[in-house]
């Protein structure tokens, strides 16, 4: 199981305050708990925090907005997936862009990524690569 610090946890707890649009959306679906998978948001994962967690699929799922492919934040995404496949996690890279177009699409795979799920990929033509990094 994921956990962490003092920090990341009070951490953990600001952001599940302030989600982006894509991420409450998101969420409005997970917390349904489709195909019976239970999902946590912003959970906190050693010293990063997951957008969601998935502890039976052992999944986590990140929404990457316009800020993830500037600055420092690709190698800071980078390092986390690193540090969670080591830990034995799957992670999926999720453009907001398609969170916003094809929420449903969304779903699904993640469905499908976690096992569970019956459709195909999103149908606006988007996937991650093999790596997680889809861009």
């Amino acid at each position: 199981m994921l956990s962490g610090s003092v920090e990341t946890i009070r951490r953990a707890r600001r952001l599940r305050r302030s989600m982006s649009l894509p991420e409450v959306l998101l969420w409005q679906q997970l917390r349904k708990r489709p195909q019976g998978l239970k999902f946590r948001r912003q959970q906190a994962a050693n010293q990063f925090v997951t957008d969601f967690y998935c502890h039976s699929a052992n999944l986590a799922v990140e929404i990457d907005g316009e800020a993830h492919s500037r600055g420092n934040s690709p190698n800071w995404d980078v390092r986390r997936d690193n540090e969670l496949h080591r830990q034995g996690v799957k992670v999926l890279r999720i453009p907001a862009y398609e969170v916003l177009s094809n929420l449903e699409g969304v779903v699904q795979f993640i469905l499908i990524e976690a096992g569970r799920g019956v459709t195909p990929p999103p149908s606006s033509g988007w996937s991650p690569s093999p790596e997680g990094e889809d861009f």
